[in-house]
């Protein structure tokens, strides 16, 4: 994984639900965790993550199969701007997700919706799965 240059802001806490947009069973996931460097921010403080963070969730409605299971996801769409080095700002209809298994590889096949550029530049296995990339 590689940094990026784009300006990210952290505003999904613990709590906050995500559209699950891989084609993997689940549907919605709420935020448990951080993972990772920079798990959590100051003493006392929620630890807040953005696009292109990896997260520990559970699912909430869904496939059988994962409902009530703890799984790890990665952010791809945030409903926060996203300032880009050229001056533009990026905002999406919702916050989305994708599941992920060791390695930082997809479970599902395909994202429904758009992906943001900074997690193909991040993450270069997600660009097989993505529709759309902007």
């Amino acid at each position: 994984m590689t940094g990026t240059a784009t300006h990210v802001s952290k505003t999904l806490v613990p709590g906050t639900v995500l559209t699950c947009a891989d084609n993997s069973g689940a549907k919605t996931v709420m935020i448990i965790n951080k993972v990772g460097k920079g798990g959590g921010g100051r003493r006392g403080k929620l630890a807040a993550s953005g696009l292109g963070d990896i997260i520990t969730g559970s699912v909430k409605s869904g496939s059988p199969d994962y409902i009530k299971k703890k799984v790890q996801a990665l952010i791809i769409r945030q409903k926060r701007p996203i300032r880009r080095p050229n001056g533009m700002r990026i905002i999406f209809e919702d916050n989305a997700c994708i599941l992920v298994k060791e390695g930082n590889l997809p479970i599902g096949t395909e994202v429904k919706g758009p992906m943001a550029r900074e997690i193909v530049e991040m993450y270069i296995k997600m660009a097989g799965i993505a529709s759309r990339v902007v």
